[in-house]
């Protein structure tokens, strides 16, 4: 009897230290899918797939010579004009990509989720400004105490294997958060670095087996999701898309700017000075990516992202696809 005794509350231990737990050391339950969430209505468009591949290819031609092909390019197009009723198209929307600093869109989605739920209790100025500084600058500081405030861990040196395990499943909470809302085919439970990675970190890494992966699908998805106030709350979101507007007046020196480079380049090219601009860049030695919301005063509303490997310095390849969206979604 002792010996059962013993064996349930070792048990017991074992479960709660698995467990996430918040920074008081109270556990936390596993996320569910949210009660009152709804996934925005999406339906396939053969109109708008006919206009996304003819950008996409158009776009692949122009840059035949660079012996840019098909497989160095994912894009998917939300045209969100009514609501109730988005329309989609996409070109390999479902390949999984390296997504770079775009992931930082779905932590910031994660944290006003914890903040609705009470899994984070306050809004401190702190986390405002990790926030601020993730989105608007892209900072991959303000990105690793983000990801450590969402999973209550933090970086450090090696772990043995039973730590490492714990250490895993608090860094998975995100994963599970949109894996109860069905968004298939991600992952995104890594940090994003300047140089490389550390201690439990680069074991958590598995070699690059565990590495942040997205498609323009889910990416567009959650875009849309936002620009919508389908995600998390319409206050929530509106709090969301507001960190994403880019002023792409004027010019800047600095070619990987999010508001002056990507998407805002075929603003500027069509002289829409009026238009607007919600938009998330990503980009590597290896990758160049941008989602983006825009309005136009000719009530256009359409979510575009583009995903682009292996030509991380061609940077007109982005706004390439988006200036003939533009000139054509009619």
């Amino acid at each position: 009897m002792k010996k059962s005794i013993s064996v349930f509350f070792a048990l017991l231990a074992v479960g709660l230290f698995f467990a996430e737990v918040d920074a008081q050391g109270n556990k936390i339950p596993k996320a569910d899918s949210p009660k009152n969430y709804k996934p925005a209505a999406i339906e396939s468009s053969p109109a708008l797939q006919t206009l996304l591949d003819a950008a996409v290819g158009e776009t692949l031609d122009k840059f035949a010579a660079k012996k840019i092909t098909s497989d160095n390019i994912a894009a998917t197009l939300i045209d969100l004009r009514d609501p109730n009723r988005l329309k989609m198209a996409s070109y390999r929307g479902d390949q999984k990509i390296y997504p770079a600093s775009v992931i930082k869109m779905f932590y910031l989605a994660a944290v006003h989720e914890w903040l609705e739920t009470g899994r984070i209790k306050n809004f401190t100025p702190e986390l405002a400004r990790g926030l601020k500084d993730m989105i608007v600058d892209s900072s991959n500081d303000a990105t690793h105490y983000i990801v450590d405030v969402l999973t209550g861990t933090s970086a450090g040196g090696e772990l043995a294997p039973r730590e490492l395990k714990i250490y895993a499943d608090r860094r998975e909470a995100i994963n599970r958060y949109f894996q109860s809302l069905e968004y298939p085919d991600i992952n995104v439970n890594q940090k994003t670095y300047c140089e490389d990675l550390y201690g439990r970190e680069r074991q958590f890494w598995d070699a690059g087996k565990n590495r942040n992966m997205l498609t323009t699908n889910a990416t567009a998805r959650l875009l849309a999701e936002i620009a919508t106030g389908k995600m998390v709350s319409p206050e929530r979101s509106k709090t969301m898309l507001d960190l994403m507007r880019r002023d792409f007046s004027g010019t800047s020196e600095d070619k990987d700017s999010q508001a002056h480079g990507f998407t805002a380049l075929a603003l500027k090219e069509l002289n829409l000075k009026d238009a607007k601009l919600f938009s998330k860049a990503g980009w590597t030695s290896k990758t160049r990516h941008d989602a983006a919301y825009i309005e136009t005063p000719n009530n256009l509303k359409f979510v575009l992202v583009v995903f682009t490997e292996n030509f991380a310095s061609e940077r007109d390849i982005i706004p390439s696809i988006a200036s003939k969206i533009l000139k054509n979604l009619k």
